[in-house]
């Protein structure tokens, strides 16, 4: 579904991707690990269209996103939930619902994602009225992913979604994710440092250090990387 060939990207001159390569298959769990300034969340907004990489391809669901502008992504099925969450704090949970919606897929889907996004995360429905920026900051990271389910995407890019959540409400989050690919088979991109959880929650995994990747393999066998166990894993 998702191929990432060598892929480089830089802020002005100072390069932040090199090289990268990786492949995501349509209902594949697949997480990208690594530590601060490894280059995730610029994977992530490279895929987006926020960011240009000055070289490598990128292609999504048989399409050269190279030539598809950033406002039309979603459109082709790429829910990218950010880094630190974002939702828009004076809308109410409805409202920050609806706004995730505005994709053709997300519309004509609305009532039965809806449904869904309650069923899995039901404090959106007790607070569906309250505006987003009262939530504590493990709700809001419920709405932000339930804002993404919201568009219908193929694709659910999660840049960090247990960063400052306390461990019980990281380890809710990862429930809930696991809940959504076993309801859903959607295919999930994720960046974390929280490591275990995420080798342990997805397929296959990625790790990122200064731009490069440096391992991949699935969850079991990079668990089982004395690199990964002893700088990752505290083992």
């Amino acid at each position: 579904m998702l191929t990432i060939d060598r892929l480089d990207a830089a802020y002005s001159v100072l390069p932040v991707l090199k090289g990268v390569s990786i492949e995501v298959a349509a209902g594949q769990f697949v997480a990208i690990v690594g530590p601060n300034g490894a280059g995730k969340t610029t994977l992530f907004k490279t895929i987006s269209g926020i960011v240009i990489p000055s070289a490598g391809r990128l292609v999504f669901d048989g399409q050269d996103l190279m030539s598809v502008p950033p406002s039309a992504r979603a459109h082709l099925g790429i829910a990218h939930v950010p880094e630190g969450r974002q939702v828009f704090p004076s809308l109410t949970v409805m409202e920050n619902l609806e706004m995730g919606a505005y994709t053709a897929a997300g519309r004509r889907a609305w009532r039965s994602n809806l449904d869904m996004i309650l069923t899995l995360m039901p404090v959106l429905a007790e607070r569906r009225h309250q505006p987003a920026g009262t939530l504590s900051g493990g709700q809001q990271q419920m709405l932000a992913i339930g804002r993404g389910l919201a568009s219908a995407p193929k694709l659910l890019m999660l840049d960090e979604p247990s960063m400052g959540l306390a461990p019980a409400m990281a380890d809710f989050i990862f429930e809930r994710l696991i809940d959504i690919r076993r309801q859903t088979n959607l295919t999930i991109l994720l960046v974390e440092q929280r490591v275990a959880e995420a080798l342990e929650t997805a397929d296959y995994g990625y790790v990122l250090e200064t731009g490069r990747v440096v391992l991949e393999g699935t969850n079991a066998t990079l668990r089982a990387d004395d690199r990964v166990r002893q700088a990752y894993l505290g083992m």
